[in-house]
């Protein structure tokens, strides 16, 4: 197909994606100088340097986005992770981002309920709602989302190890509003080896963790078939101190894993790829982040095409959230956040994404106020409506600077890859220790050169100011796990005991089996079984990781 008839083809396209929706919205479009501009610039099609490694928006190899139309079809979800203390609590929370514009929830849990403990647990003292809110069982789940629609919000879940327990909480609540699961639609993270790499929130050794994965992609293949089973996660290994290189790089290994095991356990590539999300961090370097999030879309197309011989080019299709990143954040001068969250979010819309949440100015300090939060929310806002950024699809496209670091990117991702592939794959290149080392390393290196004063962090290392202990900060108070843990005793004594026990006991003979664990971790929730329950039958069954220190 020659390059004339490529843009014939794809111009096609746009039209009737659009034809139904916005066609204004693929028009020329005026700058505020009066200058008439197109909606996308392709090189060979509107200046020299075409280039099949870049493409066509929404065309293989997707370098360039996976959508034709991208921001003008419609754009990204606008997501403020949050979630405090008690489930009410929150609750009001997500209906206060509502109100402001948010387009999508994202529930930040407390580190117990990330870990399989409830609320009335030894190890839960002290943590309870502090970084996240407390869900102990089906009851706090309903509390939760009360009066929030749930057949038209779209919610993603920051959680790993508990991850099935909790969308099979929010299965029975959505079938409690009168809502299907077949008609819900969000994300679990669920990615539980960047938990061993990066992040901590482990419960399981990876074997089994592995199989409660793939028995979720298996399961919502056939009855929650709009949900996102995995956001295979790139942003806590940047958080952790990775480099954009090796973010990309562990993330798309750590996809190879999941690819694999879904294949090992039986399922066709293209039942359940389509489905798989990814999560990216945005960092500081404007330029660099746009082509990382670019790279990271070309490697992905291929590896599925070439590597797993998808068909569907949706399951070729890397679609991803980002997120601002919270290590660059600083206590001093907290309102020079507001500037960094700006170029972080940009570099993400300028990179492709499919939904965004802007971290806060105060969140260096405590969680952070409803003040900060519509802040960051109207960050997003404003980038989207008067930047001019989401006027153009690609707009870098074929900047020099830019399609030279996406192909160093691509090339250098490619190099870690390949280490990880004769390591033996991801998960045995973890146990080996080679992810985590390498992200100490940079992490070492990177914290040097701000200390050097090679790397300059404004109010940090330079440009300082004397300035007093901030006030009005957000803090969980220590009644709330007072009157979480009276909640969930209260609980406890009105449900059916014997229901509960029963339930328990077929999910254990069903973790000892080879049968599907959803359907089993279903019918314990709706018994009202807790958090903790349901993963004491798992340590029982499966055993606790312990991680094995590398030298």
């Amino acid at each position: 197909m020659s390059i004339s008839e490529k843009k014939q083809k794809w111009t096609a396209t746009v039209v009737a994606r659009n034809i139904a929706r916005s066609p204004e919205r693929m028009e020329k479009f005026l700058t505020t100088s009066n200058i008439e501009l197109d909606r996308c610039f392709t090189p060979g099609f509107d200046y020299p340097g075409y280039d099949e490694q870049l493409g066509l928006p929404g065309e293989y190899p997707y370098t360039r986005g996976v959508q034709p139309t991208m921001y003008r079809g419609r754009f990204w979800t606008m997501r403020q992770y949050a979630g405090f203390g008690t489930a009410k609590e929150s609750n009001e929370r997500y209906k206060y981002l509502l109100s402001a514009g948010q387009t999508g929830l994202s529930v930040a849990f407390d580190l117990p309920t990330q870990m399989g403990y409830d609320s009335d647990h030894s190890m839960s003292q002290g943590e309870v709602g502090k970084v996240g809110v407390a869900i102990d069982s089906l009851a706090d789940m309903e509390i939760l989302f009360d009066g929030i629609p749930m057949d038209t919000v779209s919610t993603s879940m920051t959680i790993n190890s508990t991850a099935a327990i909790l969308l099979c909480m929010y299965i029975a609540v959505a079938e409690k509003q009168g809502t299907p699961a077949d008609k819900i639609s969000g994300t679990i993270q669920n990615d539980i080896l960047k938990e061993y790499m990066a992040r901590g929130t482990y419960i399981y050794p990876p074997k089994e963790s592995m199989r409660i994965i793939t028995d979720i992609f298996a399961y919502c293949k056939d009855f929650v078939p709009k949900w996102n089973t995995i956001s295979i996660s790139g942003y806590h290994i940047r958080e952790a101190g990775s480099s954009a290189v090796q973010e990309v790089a562990f993330t798309l290994a750590d996809g190879i894993a999941y690819v694999d095991a879904a294949i090992k356990a039986g399922l066709e590539v293209d039942e359940f790829a389509p489905r798989l999300a990814f999560f990216f961090n945005a960092h500081n370097n404007l330029f660099e982040e746009v082509a990382k999030f670019r790279a990271a879309r070309r490697i992905w197309a291929k590896i599925m095409k070439e590597r797993f011989h998808a068909k569907d080019p949706k399951s070729q299709m890397l679609r991803f959230h980002t997120q601002t990143a919270g290590c660059t954040l600083t206590a001093q001068q907290p309102d020079n956040n507001i500037m960094r969250v700006t170029i972080q979010a940009l570099s993400a819309v300028l990179g492709g994404t499919q939904s965004l949440h802007t971290n806060s100015r105060d969140e260096a300090l405590a969680l952070p106020t409803e003040e900060s939060v519509r802040i960051a929310l109207r960050t997003q806002q404003v980038i989207a409506y008067e930047s001019g950024a989401a006027d153009s699809i690609d707009p870098l496209a074929g900047s020099f600077l830019v399609e030279s670091l996406t192909d160093q990117i691509e090339k250098a991702a490619l190099e870690y890859i390949d280490k990880i592939d004769k390591l033996g794959g991801a998960v045995e290149a973890i146990s080996r220790g080679f992810q985590q080392k390498e992200i100490q390393d940079s992490a070492y290196a990177y914290q040097k050169s701000i200390e050097k004063n090679e790397l300059i962090i404004v109010g940090v290392n330079k440009f300082t100011v004397q300035e007093p202990p901030p006030t009005g900060l957000l803090r969980v108070k220590e009644a709330v796990e007072i009157s979480q843990k009276k909640s969930l005793g209260d609980m406890k004594s009105g449900r059916d005991s014997a229901a509960v026990a029963s339930a328990l006991a077929k999910l254990e003979a069903a973790a000892k089996s080879t049968d599907n664990l959803m359907p089993h971790i279903l019918a314990a929730v709706k018994t009202y079984a807790t958090l903790g329950e349901i993963a004491d039958v798992f340590r029982g069954v499966f055993g606790k990781h312990t991680e094995t220190v590398v030298l």
